[in-house]
């Protein structure tokens, strides 16, 4: 026990204390940064973000607020966002906030509040969300977060029906936490992780058809070809019409005289 306080009265010293669980501080916006006012609603609508630009805009509950923002290997990124609510709620409601890559695929959160419940008296809620370090590099079935664009969802998971739709106001910024390219993995990733949005060219006009070749008319252009199923069939069927006669010839009894 002594050498417990011995220890904590040292730190003091020098400027640093004991604490249960190293905390990370919140992201800051970074100085003369654009706010940002809109947000998009679906991946191809997603209005694009940087680290450390603020966000803010007004919205209504049940929507879908989708942004984007880039990530270079090294970096850990961690999003905050707080909602506001007006007054008048009905119920309590729980909001989620989920991070997507260049691929969709939906990326596991380390720390912070992804989907908290703000009682029906609460004025506010606070939604966090710290990913894991971006690497280089990674196993084509693994889902390890790679370099490219990421997208952000910001959107209410459960309400009471008469909320649906009250306005709401959306604070929203993006921390990014060491520097692009450091990185103690081995292995470069050759192109940022994104879909192909240019798998096909766009027409700009009706194609033309091509034109077919007539085939030159002759007495004989009206026969079947040799070897077609028309041949085989009216062969078939004379040979069975012969075989019938054959038949009826050989069990026909002889009529007396």
């Amino acid at each position: 026990m002594r050498t417990l306080i011995r220890a904590t009265a040292a730190l003091a010293a020098v400027g640093l204390t004991l604490a249960p669980g190293a905390a990370s501080a919140a992201p800051t916006p970074s100085p003369g940064a654009a706010t940002v006012t809109k947000a998009g609603t679906s991946f191809l609508t997603a209005t694009a973000i940087t680290a450390g630009q603020p966000v803010r805009v007004g919205a209504s509950t049940g929507d879908h607020l989708y942004w984007s923002f880039p990530a270079e290997a090294g970096q850990t990124h961690e999003i905050t966002a707080t909602v506001t609510f007006p007054k008048g709620r009905t119920g309590a409601s729980t909001w989620t906030v989920d991070v997507f890559d260049g691929l969709r695929r939906r990326q596991a959160c380390t720390a912070g509040a992804q989907t908290p419940t703000a009682d029906a008296s609460a004025t506010s809620v606070t939604l966090g969300c710290t990913l894991r370090r971006v690497r280089p590099w990674a196993e084509p079935w693994s889902g390890d977060p790679l370099p490219g664009t990421y997208y952000v969802r910001l959107s209410v998971v459960d309400l009471p029906e008469p909320d649906l739709g009250l306005p709401i106001d959306v604070d929203l910024l993006v921390g990014a936490d060491g520097e692009g390219g450091a990185s103690g993995d081995d292995g470069k990733l050759a192109a940022p992780l994104a879909p192909n949005t240019r798998a096909g060219t766009v027409l700009t006009a009706e194609p033309t058809p091509e034109a077919i070749e007539e085939k030159s008319g002759s007495l004989t252009a009206w026969l079947p070809e040799p070897g077609s199923r028309w041949i085989w069939t009216t062969v078939g069927g004379v040979l069975a019409a012969v075989a019938g006669v054959v038949g009826f010839a050989l069990t026909r009894r002889p009529r007396r005289p």
